[in-house]
């Protein structure tokens, strides 16, 4: 996998399966936090960022069948309508695959900018499931949430791209004894 990262190429090795699945079970921790007030309505969606970052870095081994496991999840962990978050995180999932070579040719600055239409994505579902099964529109605030995510990516994006550095060593230098 390639990334642009303080611009240059960097070749990443593959994650281990036991990291990602330790970091979606704290991004889960992480949404299920007991948030009031603004804290709620600017709280970023972890979960769906650290999906969206391992979906474009290992799409191998997390697509839409890990997101459609983890929108169960919540659905259960939160009480919501069964198959909400399933169903808007499996499109989210698709978005981030469909769109993960792209947005691995940009800086994670840059990157953000594309991150934040796949959580508006995710958001609009979420509404348009909500309004179909009769809640009503809390109002525009509802979307702050994506806003936050996106200005958080790369802060996330770094913290889980420091499991697959390694540290290369410099060869040393050969010299010839011409002079």
């Amino acid at each position: 996998m390639q990334t642009a990262a303080r611009g240059k190429q960097q070749l990443l090795p593959p994650a281990k399966g036991r990291f990602v699945l330790f970091t979606f079970i704290a991004s889960l921790m992480f949404n299920l936090l007991p948030w009031q007030g603004v804290g709620l309505m600017l709280r970023p969606d972890m979960v769906a960022l650290v999906l969206i970052y391992w979906c474009i870095h290992q799409p191998r081994l997390v697509g839409m069948g890990a997101a459609w496991l983890l929108g169960l999840m919540l659905d259960v962990a939160d009480g919501m309508l069964l198959g909400q978050s399933a169903l808007a995180y499996t499109l989210l999932a698709f978005a981030a695959l469909l769109l993960r070579r792209r947005i691995l040719q940009f800086p994670l600055g840059q990157q953000a900018l594309h991150i934040l239409p796949l959580l508006l994505l995710l958001q609009f579902a979420m509404l348009g499931i909500k309004l179909a099964a009769g809640s009503s529109f809390a109002g525009w605030g509802y979307f702050l949430a994506s806003f936050a995510g996106a200005l958080l990516w790369p802060v996330v994006a770094s913290l889980l791209m420091l499991s697959q550095r390694r540290e290369i060593k410099s060869e040393p230098s050969i010299q010839t004894g011409l002079k």
